[in-house]
């Protein structure tokens, strides 16, 4: 075996698809036991990148290097088989399985003679990698039972399973609270400290700084450089990033709050949420933020329709209307863009314009007929109004970045005549350059006269984006606060509770 300081290093990687080149002459080096970061933006080569590395996807051109000697691989249990694995943002495992058998899935320990499966040993053994990651989960639980973290946690092991010494993480917080994040960490670091070598992608600077030692930087699918992560600055990074400096994340506000246009009275759900009462005004951004699981997701479901609530009153243009499903939210004027893309705001197998036009397919259609001709027009002005980057409105869902297919949501919204939008976490796992388009959009739609309510666990998003602020805490409303006199401290304050100073706080 050549002798070499790097555990993993690629020379020149190129991959081109139909039409695409994916990757240019990207570069990368990894050292044994380092948490070495990947950044970029949605579309920057990112996955790709794991998919070159972990076997799915072979290079046009370029050459791999494991612990010195030139490698290539066929599949990824050629890839797995040579120590390395990747933890992907969209956890994939089987629900309805146990965790020891979503541990041991595609390698399953089997008895030497019998050849039946040896469920003793591999239950012994999951309850020991757990351990080791410092988790107490039962390895004969469902799947189904587990949170986002615990999940997460399982993939980790799952990876251990398979003596990888080489680690991809994906994005691994961007679903989790910050308490949980801080727990992936310490996970993290344990698996540094013993020699596993991680590369951690994500768009957190926060989980960057925390975690990485070095930091290498991908933009239009080619190598921007790698610095130490002391050597570089977070404006220098976002630079990196988007080829540009971005001098004001959160644009100034261009149209003026106007009359009232939405109210709750005494809203209340049983078990969720009670007693909830505010005012939208047109033109305004309504922040909505408070701990996980305090009621802000569920109080925007019932307004739409999703999970109708028991008691309380609402209304539109001072007329009192009832929700009772999305279908009558939206032709009284409700719109909402659920927190989870993926699952609940688009059809991936569909192309962009189908995906915008659907919740318009009645204004579209004459004596049962879709017009073709007008789906596509009001698809690609809406495309184009909020800066979808695609090469055609005939273009999948799937194949954009998380930024883009965020615009596409946005845009779905915007094919109905509404007067609210809700919009749950917008810039979810969408970069830097992303969020301040996202912004831009939003800021748009409030200058249009559309009342806004922003559901954000950000904490610098709720503070520069909104004109007044909702916190809840538990179900109810803990305060409300003016733009001039919410402060980060104000907010948390509002947020946390005496009697539950451990749960989880907003992400600063």
């Amino acid at each position: 075996m050549s002798e070499s300081e790097y555990i993993l290093e690629l020379n020149g990687i190129t991959k081109e698809f139909p039409g695409v080149r994916a990757l240019d002459n990207v570069h990368f080096k990894l050292k044994p036991g380092e948490i070495h970061a990947l950044m970029g933006e949605n579309g920057a080569g990112k996955s790709t990148f794991i998919k070159i590395i972990t076997g799915v996807h072979p290079p046009n051109a370029g050459e791999m290097y494991l612990n010195g000697e030139k490698i290539s691989f066929s599949n990824p249990k050629e890839a797995q088989n040579m120590g390395i694995a990747a933890i992907y943002q969209n956890v994939t495992n089987y629900p309805d399985l146990s965790v020891t058998e979503n541990i041991f899935m595609s390698h399953q320990k089997v008895h030497a003679k019998t050849k039946r499966l040896n469920w003793g040993t591999m239950h012994a053994e999951a309850k020991r990698i757990l351990q080791q990651l410092g988790s107490t989960i039962d390895p004969k639980m469902e799947m189904q039972a587990l949170s986002v973290a615990q999940q997460q946690i399982i993939e980790i092991a799952k990876a251990i399973s398979t003596n990888a010494k080489i680690i991809i993480m994906d994005e691994p917080t961007a679903a989790l609270t910050a308490r949980e994040s801080e727990e992936l960490y310490k996970i993290t670091e344990k698996l540094r400290d013993s020699g596993t070598s991680i590369i951690f992608i994500s768009h957190r600077f926060e989980d960057i700084y925390r975690l990485a030692s070095q930091v290498t930087v991908l933009r239009d699918s080619k190598y921007i450089g790698s610095w130490q992560i002391d050597e570089i600055s977070n404006d220098q990074l976002i630079v990196a990033m988007v080829g540009r400096e971005i001098t004001q994340v959160f644009p100034d506000k261009k149209g003026s709050i106007g009359d009232k246009l939405f109210e709750v009275k005494n809203l209340s759900k049983m078990g969720l949420f009670a007693d909830i009462s505010f005012t939208l005004h047109k033109g305004e951004i309504l922040g909505m933020t408070g701990l996980i699981g305090a009621g802000r997701t569920e109080v925007c479901q019932a307004l739409f329709g999703i999970a109708p609530y028991d008691q309380g009153e609402v209304f539109l243009n001072n007329k009192k209307i009832e929700i009772k499903q999305p279908k009558q939210a939206m032709k009284l004027g409700i719109g909402y863009l659920p927190e989870d893309r993926q699952l609940q705001g688009l059809v991936f197998d569909w192309d962009i314009g189908k995906n915008i036009s659907l919740p318009a397919l009645t204004k579209l259609s004459k004596m049962g007929w879709l017009s073709n001709k007008n789906e596509a027009a009001i698809a690609k002005r809406l495309a184009e109004k909020v800066d979808v980057k695609a090469q055609s409105i005939f273009d999948l869902v799937s194949s954009l970045s998380g930024g883009n297919q965020q615009k596409v949501a946005v845009a779905k919204l915007l094919t109905a005549d509404l007067d609210v939008i809700i919009l749950d976490e917008p810039t979810k796992g969408v970069d830097i350059g992303a969020k301040s388009a996202i912004y831009e959009i939003i800021n748009d739609l409030a200058a249009q006269g559309y009342g806004i309510i922003m559901i954000s666990s950000e904490m610098p998003e709720i503070l520069g984006m909104s004109d007044r602020i909702i916190v809840m805490r538990d179900g109810r409303i803990a305060n409300t606060f003016n733009k001039a006199e919410a402060t980060q401290e104000r907010i948390l304050e509002a947020a946390l509770s005496e009697t539950t100073p451990s749960k989880e706080i907003l992400k600063v």
